[in-house]
């Protein structure tokens, strides 16, 4: 694995998901060095981004804020160190739901109606405009974090108040009652489709649900038709490729009780965990947890060969690097 030289293994930072992309980091580094690849942990929490100019290219697995919305990406490329996954504009998109849902609607793709949320909103009108029960999220938050299903105009006010402490935007959707999935994307390709089952005693596939508990289910096959899985891969894929997400990554849907596909979300920095799914939808294909780590990494071996250089001798100085 000399191709690669030293690789950052980008994990923790300081977002409200840093256990969990502690997890994460861990697992990828320890997959990466299983497979012969000089790679180190580093936690831009605990270390200088500077020091970044010693490493040849870097594997992201920060989630959240800091490491998913574009501003690590765009350090990187300032840097001339080859990275994973989706560049500044398609993870600053992705990290934004109200933004990522403007722009699928701007092209006919679809997703639930939503209302953003602030002190001076008038709660009953948004429950006339999206009904009873939705959601309530914070919009630039991943994992589920500060996410309240509402079920009653009473709700509302504090569903706002816990998704306001974690970010100032706030949004509440329609909810949509049906079932949810979720398709993996690798290299341009839809994986396939995984139906999340959450325990029958929580209301959506919430934090604990996703990282927790050990009785969420997923289904894989989907349990969906052969046309159904082909459309909503076909769906998600276009949904992926307007945010201009590339690489790897993972777009949410709903099929409501109706059979119709409703889009959720695109996570440009996934979950690799044990309980993650982009890891199960590539074992579905043929991939182990550390093929799967090397597949990703090698995105940056043809990154570096359409220009950006890879070399640390070429890099700024640390005294530019900030």
């Amino acid at each position: 694995m000399e191709q690669f030289g030293k690789v950052a293994v980008l994990f923790g930072g300081n977002s409200g998901e840093r256990e969990v992309s502690l997890k994460s980091g861990q697992a990828v580094l320890d997959a990466l060095l299983t497979k012969g690849v000089q790679a180190e942990a580093f936690d831009p929490s605990h270390r200088a981004l500077s020091d970044l100019t010693e490493y040849s290219r870097a594997f992201i697995v920060l989630h959240g804020r800091g490491g998913e919305d574009g501003q690590i990406q765009g350090l990187l490329e300032w840097m001339n160190i080859p990275y994973t996954g989706s560049g500044v504009l398609a993870s600053a998109l992705g990290m934004d739901k109200v933004r990522t849902k403007q722009l699928w609607k701007g092209i006919d793709l679809p997703t639930a109606p939503y209302r953003l949320l602030d002190e001076n909103t008038d709660f009953n009108a948004v429950v006339a405009e999206l009904g009873l029960p939705l959601i309530v999220k914070p919009v630039h938050e991943g994992s589920s974090v500060g996410m309240s299903k509402v079920e009653t105009l009473e709700q509302l006010e504090p569903a706002y108040q816990a998704a306001s402490s974690h970010d100032a935007v706030v949004m509440a959707e329609a909810w949509i009652t049906g079932s949810e999935f979720t398709v993996a994307m690798l290299n341009g390709k839809a994986l396939p489709v995984i139906r999340l089952q959450p325990p029958a005693d929580v209301a959506f596939y919430d934090y604990q649900a996703k990282y927790i508990r050990n009785d969420t289910q997923y289904g894989i096959p989907s349990g969906l038709s052969n046309a159904e899985e082909q459309e909503l891969q076909s769906l998600a894929l276009r949904a992926f490729n307007a945010v201009g997400a590339t690489g790897w990554g993972r777009v949410d849907a709903m099929q409501d009780e109706q059979g119709r596909f409703w889009l959720l979300e695109v996570n440009t920095v996934p979950g690799m965990t044990d309980h993650s799914l982009v890891p199960m939808a590539a074992k579905a294909v043929g991939y182990s947890f550390a093929d799967l780590c090397v597949e990703i990494l090698r995105q940056t071996v043809n990154q570096a060969e359409q220009g950006v250089d890879a070399a640390p001798a070429s890099k700024p100085t640390a005294a530019h690097a900030g």
